[in-house]
């Protein structure tokens, strides 16, 4: 890994799956330990919408999809 991988990676908001019940949930298939940048995790979000039990998240949750929607979605979840 180069020094400008390093760099970009400690810029890169990292999300922890398992911080997060309805996340973790609906990426199963990962490690629990996993961990995903804010890009991704608003785009599995969206991709899973369907499965989430939205009267299961908790406000941490509330508050983190509801920022990456708007710092990452402009305001907008595509579901």
């Amino acid at each position: 890994m180069d020094i400008h991988q390093v760099e970009m990676d400690q810029k890169t908001n990292m999300i922890r799956l398992a911080d997060f019940p309805q996340l973790r949930l609906i990426t199963w298939n990962r490690c629990d330990d996993g961990m995903v940048d804010e890009r991704e995790a608003l785009a599995i979000y969206e991709r899973n919408w369907r499965f989430v039990d939205q009267a299961r998240l908790d406000e941490n949750e509330k508050a983190l999809i509801e920022r990456l929607v708007q710092d990452l979605g402009g305001g907008r979840m595509n579901v």
